[in-house]
């Protein structure tokens, strides 16, 4: 049977997080958006997936909503509209505190709600080719759920730019913004996503997922004595932690240390 998401862990334990309605350019749904928060939570807690990767099949990334989705919307009560973008709000996030990496593969467009699944992704690797736009306002919409996360990625003025002109723009523009971390050629997509997850596995597991809460932990946070204090508990923690002390022996011993063993 067909399935629109597909998931599986390779053998590096890499988490595949796969869109595959290639005939709908990647268009999302109701059904779509459970699959996707179901196979997130997947990820975060297998113990053994190390990063997730986030791609689509076909020509394009995610043309955003998908357009029987927003029909049968359209008959909804305004009640019904946000339970129903409750449910979206809810896979986003689920993507974006997802406690390990999370990378997004992206080649083609990238539309409308495709663009805050980019946004929610610790790095983003895009096609040099690939076209992204904050489209919603065309129909009359506007981004909602997906607006925290574009406005951390892109900036406040970028996106009072975007969210109301709903141009086109492009990887290059794309990665001068900071949706994307990287624009390379198509042909390069994988080799550098591999180039990538071949240094993160080198490094603590435990350290990786920590490192990542600590950035939401400190951003535009004033720096005074308690955020000094806070982040001093942190690493002491840290130090002690059975990965810590491992890390730090590897590192005296001049030696592997256990993790990249496995």
């Amino acid at each position: 049977m067909h399935q629109d998401v597909t998931y599986e862990v390779d053998q590096r334990q890499v988490a595949l997080i796969t869109l595959n309605r290639a005939e709908k350019h990647n268009a999302f749904n109701d059904a779509m958006i459970s699959t996707l928060t179901h196979y997130f939570e997947k990820a975060a807690q297998d113990s053994q997936v190390r990063a997730v990767v986030l791609k689509a099949e076909g020509k394009s990334f995610s043309a955003g909503a998908d357009a029987q989705w927003m029909k049968k919307m359209a008959s909804y009560s305004e009640q019904e509209n946000h339970a129903d973008a409750m449910k979206l709000a809810t896979m986003l996030h689920t993507l974006y505190s997802l406690p390990k990496t999370t990378i997004a593969r992206v080649q083609g467009a990238a539309f409308g709600g495709a663009v805050g699944l980019i946004a929610c992704c610790d790095i983003a690797i895009g096609s040099k080719l690939s076209k992204f736009c904050l489209s919603e306002v065309k129909i009359g919409l506007i981004p909602a759920t997906i607006s925290p996360y574009v406005i951390e990625a892109m900036g406040t003025r970028v996106c009072r730019r975007y969210f109301q002109t709903a141009e086109v723009f492009s990887a290059r523009r794309a990665r001068r913004l900071g949706l994307l971390s990287e624009s390379v050629t198509e042909d390069e997509l994988d080799s550098t996503i591999d180039h990538i997850i071949h240094g993160l596995l080198k490094n603590g597991p435990q350290a990786v997922s920590q490192a990542k809460s600590l950035v939401e932990f400190v951003a535009n946070k004033p720096i005074n004595e308690t955020l000094m204090n806070e982040t001093s508990q942190r690493i002491a923690k840290v130090r002690v932690s059975e990965e810590g002390q491992e890390g730090l022996s590897a590192f005296l011993e001049k030696r592997v240390a256990r993790w990249q063993e496995q």
